[in-house]
């Protein structure tokens, strides 16, 4: 194996790739990332793979001489992301021992950058386990847009409980012409609904797909997606019982499903409210970011005061030991005063996801579910549940 690539292009597509390198490897060889150049198609792919998420990005590069090796990740990316910027010289040292080479001992790969050289010790890719396939071949088309869009107003809201291990996930469910994506972590829920224009002939014949995917698997696809060029290139899904397969431009993610059932959480969104406002969203979170240096561990509650006369609302957080904090602003409001308070950081998270600069907020009373969504954009719905008064 030879190949000359880019410090940058070697370096972006590893960073990417160890993600799915496992930090406590069961095996040896899971703690490698596998290389393979092909002289045909003039492409280089990295593979990791921790048995559960499988990552593979393909890039360009001259390649010399086809061949597949498997190297230690950690020390890989340590050595490649110190590199200078310019050209990168790969080969296997054919002077290794050639009575252990047929035997995977005794391999070396070098890097050669403008200057220096650097040799690292390998091991034959045979023991590298394949990337699980789905039998089911018939792949589902997403677009990127739709994919960043439904991830970017979800992942947030999952679980980091896994003794809750089917709400560690997002839930996502594919219809005819749209994507919805659910999170929830039992104390509030994230939902967002994106259009897909992507559906193909076989597609129509879908009527409904459920799965929930984990978010470590689906944070890496949002970090892959964000590299893609095109907002409307196809992603193709493919679905099988336990497996997942995300595929486009030569990249490829595979994870496991999450089992069990994933909550009724349309049950939880309140069909009428008797209070509605209108708020100025970087306003509030600006308000909340700043009362939010009084909260502490004991006292993470802001308290919202609605003040329909005066058309403007109060946030405010009080803690013993430290001090308050109060700022109002206005708001266009429908219904009665009330106040209301909420766990600070899930309000100010659910906020920041919101994609829009004017938000509406609808409630009923001081315990019922409390809805925020987007005005204009993307169809988008944060439920928190808000936290009883201390009176």
């Amino acid at each position: 194996m030879k190949l000359v690539c880019n410090q940058s292009d070697l370096n972006t597509h590893l960073s990417l790739t160890f993600r799915a390198v496992p930090s406590r490897p069961t095996h040896p060889i899971l703690a490698n990332v596998l290389l393979q150049a092909d002289v045909a198609s003039g492409q280089v792919s990295l593979t990791a793979f921790d048995l559960s998420l499988g990552i593979r990005t393909t890039f360009k590069a001259e390649v010399l001489e086809s061949g597949t090796i498997t190297l230690p990740a950690k020390l890989l990316n340590d050595i490649v992301s110190r590199l200078p910027s310019g050209e990168i010289t790969l080969y296997i040292d054919e002077s290794s021992d050639t009575e252990n080479h047929s035997m995977g001992e005794g391999l070396t790969v070098t890097l050669k950058p403008q200057s220096g050289r650097y040799q690292v010790r390998a091991m034959n890719a045979e023991e590298f386990p394949e990337l699980p396939v789905t039998e089911n071949d018939k792949a589902i088309h997403l677009t990127v847009s739709a994919l960043i869009e439904g991830l970017e107003g979800s992942l947030f809201a999952t679980s980091a409980d896994e003794s809750k291990q089917v709400l560690t996930g997002v839930h996502l469910t594919v219809k005819k012409d749209s994507l919805e994506f659910a999170a929830t972590d039992g104390h509030r829920l994230a939902v967002v609904e994106t259009s897909n224009d992507n559906l193909d002939a076989d597609d129509e014949q879908l009527d409904s797909l459920e799965v929930t995917l984990p978010n470590k698997a689906l944070r890496e696809l949002e970090r892959m997606l964000a590299h893609s060029s095109k907002e409307d290139e196809p992603v193709a899904m493919y679905f099988d019982q336990g497996q997942v397969v995300f595929e486009w431009q030569n990249q490829r993610l595979t994870s496991r499903t999450l089992e069990g059932q994933y909550p009724a959480y349309r049950q939880l969104i309140p069909n009428q409210f008797e209070r509605e406002l209108t708020l100025d969203r970087k306003q509030l979170i600006s308000g909340l970011e700043r009362i939010a240096v009084f909260a502490d561990q004991k006292n993470n509650i802001a308290k919202v005061s609605i003040d329909s006369e005066s058309q403007e609302i109060t946030l405010s957080v009080e803690t013993q030991e430290i001090g308050s904090g109060m700022e109002s602003m206005p708001a266009q409001i429908l219904g009665e005063d009330i106040d209301i308070a909420f766990n600070i950081k899930y309000l100010m998270e659910g906020l920041k996801a919101l994609p829009s600069a004017e938000i509406q907020m609808q409630l009923n009373n001081n315990l019922a579910p409390v809805i925020f969504s987007p005005i204009g954009g993307v169809k988008m719905i944060y439920l928190a549940m808000p936290v009883q008064l201390r009176s």
